[in-house]
């Protein structure tokens, strides 16, 4: 009878220490995704706090599409974004354009197609990639890339009396950085997406007489789209969201963005300009970056509806 009774307690205490421990794990959780929320909801009130009242201020119009860009002038200061909005889109679509492609074909190369050994050594370059400080990779477009795009420059422009020469810092070596900023991103998601497809689909489509680069494309990347596309959404995040790196090759004057003027991201007109504006120069910067959260909110949105909607389909 003890023995029964020791065991019977015993069992009471293992399942009451479960029931606690469940009950524990639950908490954290909910406490996690609790912070998570109010995080997000708290950074966008601050942002409509702080970048809403220079609308009211300078108008909504001027700011918005108005393309003169003069915050300091003691005379009629404007606070026209137009060309710097237009740079970030063109800069961040072009970056996405280069490099997304390429981040693709280099993850179905290193999943499909190289030797084991090989994609052993270029897969943790790649991964190397990410961990590498913008910064550097800025100063590394200053010191390799704007040389020779100043040498284009000036083959191009040789008897232009109007162009403003760059130096080579202008709207192709931003794209350029950023398209191979955002590389990591997409190659590792890629990665992970066309791993994590069956391999039945891959034998099943070889055994209807496929060949190797017909089943890739027309069943491998099909089956891995929903990671593809969350590493397409990731990089544009990465693209729009980088401020160091494009600051240092970019030129940061607002232009209209064309490949050889020096431009002005969203990003770069924050730092660039933040540490020593004040009064409603200041607060027309912190309009900037409600514009810019905007963006980024509204293409995640959009990106996420489309994936939805096209694994619905399927």
């Amino acid at each position: 009878m003890k023995k029964n009774t020791v065991s019977i307690k015993s069992g009471k205490q293992s399942k009451a220490a479960r029931a606690f421990s469940e009950n524990l794990a639950k908490n954290c959780f909910l406490f996690a995704a609790v912070v998570a929320v109010l995080a997000v909801l708290s950074i966008m009130l601050y942002m409509f706090l702080k970048g809403t009242p220079a609308f009211f201020k300078v108008g909504l119009n001027e700011i918005l599409f108005e393309t003169e860009w003069r915050p300091a002038a003691k005379e009629n200061p404007s606070f026209g974004i137009l060309y710097i909005i237009l740079t970030s889109v063109a800069g961040t679509t072009l970056a996405i354009m280069l490099g997304v492609p390429l981040g693709i074909l280099t993850a179905v190369f290193l999943t499909e197609v190289a030797p084991k050994k090989l994609a052993a050594l270029v897969q943790p370059a790649v991964e190397l990639l990410a961990a590498i400080p913008s910064v550097i990779y800025g100063l590394l477009g200053i010191i390799i890339l704007t040389p020779w795009m100043y040498k284009l420059e000036k083959i191009i422009f040789e008897d232009s009396e109007t162009h403003q020469f760059t130096g080579g810092a202008n709207l192709i070596s931003a794209v350029i950085v950023l398209a191979i900023m955002i590389l990591p991103t997409v190659v590792n998601m890629s990665v992970s997406a066309i791993r994590a497809v069956d391999d039945k689909l891959k034998s099943a489509s070889l055994a209807l007489g496929a060949t190797k680069i017909q089943t890739i494309f027309k069943v491998v990347l099909p089956a891995a789209k929903s990671g593809i596309m969350t590493g397409i959404v990731l990089g544009i995040g990465r693209a729009l969201g980088e401020a160091m790196a494009i600051s240092l090759v970019s030129g940061s004057s607002v232009n209209l963005p064309l490949p050889f003027n020096s431009v002005r991201f969203l990003t770069t007109a924050i730092v660039s300009e933040m540490s020593y504006a004040s009064g409603l120069h200041r607060q027309v910067l912190f309009t900037i970056g409600l514009v810019l959260f905007v963006f980024i909110m509204v293409i995640n949105l959009v990106l996420t509806k489309m994936i939805q909607g096209k694994e619905k389909n399927t």
